[in-house]
């Protein structure tokens, strides 16, 4: 599991907003400390950010995300083993300065992040797990 959300375009594959990836400085996988500049897209809006891997062990992958040299977020996602496989949870975390927050409505189109992350998160997951099964 770790292989497919730390992999640029397997995540993509699966994220609700995240298109893609490219990771930045001559470097091709997760490693704590590695950029990489995301593609994002939600309808006809699109975006870029460019974020560093904080996290890259076998149970966790996460990043900090910037936008524009400005801090916007934190992703995380977390694995744990289960009888079954495994448990992933997916958490975020809004780290835009609270003056930026109005002028990013025009670049995603959202006005309230954490209700549109919160279902992104979810509808995530769920393609998660069905790449994960099938």
């Amino acid at each position: 599991m770790y292989a497919l959300v730390s992999d640029l375009p397997g995540l993509a594959g699966v994220a609700e907003e995240f298109a893609g990836g490219k990771w930045l400085g001559g470097v091709n996988q997760a490693q704590i400390g590695a950029r990489f500049r995301g593609s994002n897209r939600r309808g006809i809006r699109f975006w870029t950010t460019v974020s560093t891997v904080t996290d890259a062990s076998p149970s966790r992958f996460a990043f900090e995300v910037k936008s524009m040299g400005l801090p916007v977020s934190r992703w995380q996602y977390d694995i744990e083993p289960t009888d079954g496989g495994c448990q992933v949870t997916e958490s975020t975390w809004d780290r835009r300065p609270g003056w930026f927050r109005p002028l990013t409505y025009f670049a995603t189109g959202v006005t309230d992040r954490s209700v549109h992350n919160q279902r992104n998160i979810e509808r995530t997951l769920a393609s998660l797990k069905q790449a994960a099964e099938s």
